[in-house]
């Protein structure tokens, strides 16, 4: 049963950010398939980005893809502005169902050789990013909508050489507890997904293309491999689904257990 099979309703929409590829563009995938229109953002990969619509709409939904720097949150108003046009246009609509704050970069560095540069570009991506654009776009966001935020397994188990990335990602856990906490009275669900490793060019893709490292990984993981991309978006996409309405305020880790 898809999420909008219910009678004179209109599809439900969401926005991935970060859609061209990778977990937003698993998402964004998913979540077609399970009925629901999307909206997705890229940085700057255009011809990805239409490329994926495309897939959307040979499953039979409705697609649009806008520019967006995450990273910029001088560009929010206007990108806010973009979206209710684009609503209007494609959906003869106001608001919009879902956020999936899904857009990010990765980055390695240990603590003692961290420095200013890549720490304030990791808190502009991963944490004023998704604050800012997220109270941007609550005027637009349904009432009774949800929203995700994409977290990492690496809030909960340390590796050495992610631990401002990690910080970042621990501020959005919180984040969206406060989320759920202040936006309750709009009927507006927020949670976390937190993916572990995952195959894909996230980080320069050495998940995937270092065997050393993928080993590893496996060798921790109690269902004894590496994550990939179709491990994430249907759980995201499953999240919600009308099902799963009264979960709030939570972190979901996806990584195959690892690290037990």
């Amino acid at each position: 049963m898809s999420m909008s099979s219910s009678s004179n309703t209109s599809p439900k929409i969401a926005l991935v950010t970060g859609g061209s590829r990778g977990l937003g563009r698993n998402t964004a995938l998913a979540l077609a398939r399970r009925g629901v229109d999307v909206i997705l953002t890229y940085r700057s990969q255009r011809a990805e980005a239409e490329q994926v619509v495309a897939e959307i709409r040979t499953l039979g939904r409705r697609a649009k893809a806008l520019p967006l720097d995450v990273g910029h949150s001088s560009g929010f108003p206007a990108f806010a502005a973009a979206l209710r046009a684009q609503l209007a246009e494609t959906w003869q609509r106001e608001r919009f169902d879902f956020l999936i704050n899904n857009a990010g970069i990765g980055a390695h560095a240990l603590l003692a050789e961290t420095s200013e540069a890549q720490f304030d570009e990791l808190m502009r991506i991963h944490l004023k990013g998704p604050f800012f654009l997220t109270q941007a776009l609550l005027p637009l966001l349904a009432d009774g909508g949800r929203i995700v935020n994409l977290s990492s397994g690496l809030t909960r188990f340390a590796l050495p050489g992610y631990g401002a990335y990690a910080a970042m990602k621990g501020g959005v856990e919180v984040l969206t507890r406060y989320l759920a906490k202040e936006l309750g009275g709009r009927g507006i669900a927020v949670n976390t997904v937190a993916p572990g490793a995952i195959e894909t060019d996230f980080g320069g893709g050495t998940v995937r293309d270092n065997a050393q490292v993928n080993a590893f990984i496996a060798g921790q993981t109690a269902l004894g491999r590496v994550g990939l991309p179709d491990d994430i978006g249907p759980v995201i996409a499953a999240l919600l689904a009308e099902d799963n309405r009264w979960i709030n305020a939570q972190r979901i880790e996806a990584s195959g257990g690892m690290f037990l």
